[in-house]
């Protein structure tokens, strides 16, 4: 990278809290660090991050009780959580309340890193993208609504995400597993019939163009013709 970015690391274990930072800031990233949730709401609003990672057990309030009141103000900010816990149904929790990305401790910081960059590059290509024509509607994905007749529609933060990969591969068949694991983590059953309950409801919201199809591709994935 040849411009620092901002990041806001929330981490309570201060000794691992210094070696993330350290690394980070070997590696083009200014890093400002919370030792609590409350600490980490107040470093987002004080500077202008473009990424948040969020320990999930912390002191005041938990990395998803961070990323809920975040999500209030920004949609589009990327946050990946670290957490010790691996239960499924924390998993689902963090990518429910917002999250993009999910790293199990513990983790090499190549790994982190790398994750770090693809979402980054992930959200620096959405934000640019402007809005998408999908058949009579108006996608906007930076403001998630969608719009018919100056009629608009405000979409879920997985909505809009699983909306935006669909137009980017139209007419092509959009992996299952790929897109599971980039928006919910994780391609195991109960995530999948998320998703699935997810294109349900894009479906709907699409209803007014006929033109339009989210195509189940059994075995395969979906496929998005207009």
């Amino acid at each position: 990278m040849s411009k620092k970015t901002t990041i806001i690391l929330a981490e309570d274990e201060p000794a691992l809290g210094l070696i993330i930072k350290e690394n980070l800031e070997t590696r083009d990233f200014i890093v400002h660090h919370a030792k609590d949730g409350e600490h980490a709401i107040q470093l987002y609003k004080k500077h202008t991050p473009k990424l948040l990672v969020l320990d999930v057990m912390m002191p005041k309030k938990d990395g998803f009780t961070v990323a809920k009141e975040i999500r209030i103000e920004d949609d589009t900010i990327p946050i990946l959580f670290l957490t010790a816990k691996s239960q499924t149904q924390d998993v689902v929790e963090g990518f429910s309340v917002g999250g993009n990305d999910y790293l199990k401790k513990p983790f090499s910081m190549e790994e982190l890193i790398v994750r770090m960059h693809n979402l980054l590059q992930r959200t620096g290509l959405q934000k640019g993208s402007e809005q998408i024509q999908i058949g009579l509607y108006t996608f906007d994905f930076p403001k998630q609504l969608l719009i018919f007749e100056n009629e608009s529609q405000r979409l879920t933060h997985r909505e809009a995400h699983l909306l935006f990969h669909l137009t980017k591969n139209k007419n092509q068949i959009l992996d299952r597993s790929l897109i599971l694991k980039k928006l919910w983590g994780d391609d195991d059953f109960f995530n999948a019939r998320s998703m699935d309950v997810f294109i349900t409801k894009l479906r709907k919201k699409l209803k007014n163009d006929a033109s339009i199809q989210i195509i189940n591709v059994r075995g395969y994935g979906y496929k998005l013709t207009y």
